[in-house]
């Protein structure tokens, strides 16, 4: 019989990057990264309470969603190997699934999945839309059988609830607490544990406007914005100038940054200290939330874009 799944640990590591004179800003990094290689940051947060669920409900099989190089997907993959939860993925893009094994020669997040016993579908795009339908689950329940459903990305009540906890209580010395987004669930478990004077500024991994409105749905305060500049173009597009960027800060800090999320994040943070955008003596918390994974699986992007690559 499945044991629920022991997520109890104590994680505390505020790095100190930097002290800005003459503006005496600091800038400190919470190193959710190390939580765990694979199932870290906030991956691990989000599935800690759904893993358990899971369990306690006596689902034998996790299902979710996400691309070709999701973060989620590999953590999902490596959670339910760990826990003895069968995992299903459904991955954007069924060109993918044509010819599995050149995939997989050039996808080390998939590769990975599978590895960990992932089972993987491939669906068209058109198809991945209807992902949130009550008829489009049921026809998966059709062919796969019963499941726990895990949305694109691990966002659901559960999910917040674990990322609440990315806070502590040495965290409430800090002026601003910034954090990249995807879904907007991490954002608003951090937003739902900070102190009413504190800042909350998020950092967009894709363009428009439409996180707000998830973020709003979990969140429980108000002292939050979204920072709008720096998405590079969009999820997942990169340039020269942030790959150097990611590549000197690994070399000065020795911390390593993804391209998709925390190295938008930490540019932004760096450029807006840059040109005051902080008030003086500002104390400044960046979370690191993972999604370290996905660095082979870019630099082979970088590859076909003659771009420079990432150091790993």
């Amino acid at each position: 019989m499945m044991q629920e799944a022991d997520f109890n640990f104590t994680f505390s590591t505020n790095q100190l990057v930097a002290h800005f004179k003459p503006s005496n800003i600091s800038l400190h990094i919470k190193r959710e990264d190390l939580i765990d290689p694979f199932v870290s940051g906030n991956k691990f947060r989000k599935l800690k309470y759904n893993i358990s669920e899971a369990i306690k409900s006596n689902s034998a099989t996790l299902l979710t969603f996400g691309g070709a190089y999701s973060n989620h997907i590999a953590a999902t993959a490596a959670a339910g190997k760990k826990y003895g939860l069968k995992t299903i993925g459904i991955i954007r893009g069924e060109e993918l699934g044509k010819d599995i094994k050149k995939t997989l020669a050039t996808n080390d997040t998939l590769k990975y999945a599978i590895a960990h016993g992932m089972q993987l579908h491939f669906i068209s795009r058109e198809t991945y839309r209807s992902k949130e339908d009550p008829d489009f689950i049921e026809n998966l329940k059709a062919e796969f059988g019963d499941f726990y459903l895990l949305p694109e990305g691990g966002t659901n009540s559960l999910a917040i609830k674990g990322c609440e906890e990315i806070l502590n209580e040495e965290d409430k010395e800090f002026d601003y607490i910034c954090c990249s987004i995807g879904t907007g669930g991490t954002i608003a478990g951090i937003i739902n544990a900070s102190k009413p004077n504190q800042q909350i500024l998020g950092f967009p991994a894709l363009k428009g406007d439409w996180v707000s409105s998830e973020i709003k749905k979990y969140s429980t305060q108000n002292n939050w914005s979204l920072v709008t500049d720096y998405h590079f173009g969009g999820y997942a597009k990169v340039d020269s100038k942030l790959i150097h960027f990611i590549n000197q800060f690994k070399k000065k800090y020795e911390i390593t940054l993804d391209p998709v999320y925390t190295g938008k994040m930490l540019y932004g943070i760096i450029n807006m200290i840059e040109n005051s955008k902080f008030p003086q003596n500002s104390r400044i918390l960046a979370i690191h939330t993972g999604g370290l994974q996905g660095i082979p699986g870019m630099n082979e992007l970088l590859i076909k874009k003659n771009l420079p690559l990432l150091d790993v």
